[in-house]
């Protein structure tokens, strides 16, 4: 069994997912920092000084009763809030993601067209008759003699 699962595992597509998967991590990790830290800083300055995650409505007060400054004061007194400016980064982290992957494929899409070369033009034909290879502006078959169309 142990043998079966050794194999199943060191298969190329295997390897190659798992390796995929952790690059994919990382890379949301980046872009979380990206969006958290380079594109939302400005937006929220354009906005009026916002700061995106700490955007929140408060569905219930805790103990003690709000205004809550921040998420994390509203949920050290209890209160139960839906946190939409966090929904915000996460939504623009998905596009940024999203984007890159677009012109991730899109470049191998090119690469694959600039690999595939045109079919050449056929340069001979079959004759119908004796099946020899007949340059292609032959009206008469070198083998056989006969007339082609």
């Amino acid at each position: 069994m142990f043998k079966e699962f050794k194999d199943f595992a060191m298969r190329g597509n295997v390897v190659d997912m798992a390796v995929g998967i952790i690059i994919g991590g990382a890379f949301g990790t980046i872009v979380r920092s990206l969006v958290t830290d380079v594109i939302m800083p400005p937006i929220g300055l354009l906005l009026g000084g916002v700061d995106f995650t700490d955007l929140f409505l408060t569905l219930k007060e805790g103990n003690p009763a709000g205004p809550y400054a921040t998420i994390a004061s509203a949920q050290e007194a209890g209160a139960v809030i839906i946190g939409y400016g966090i929904f915000i980064n996460a939504v623009i982290s998905f596009l940024v993601v999203a984007l890159a992957v677009f012109f991730l494929i899109r470049g191998i899409n090119r690469m694959k067209r600039e690999d595939v070369s045109p079919p050449e033009e056929p340069t001979t034909k079959e004759c119908p008759f004796c099946i020899s290879a007949v340059p292609i502006k032959a009206r008469r078959c070198p083998f056989c003699t006969s007339e082609l169309e």
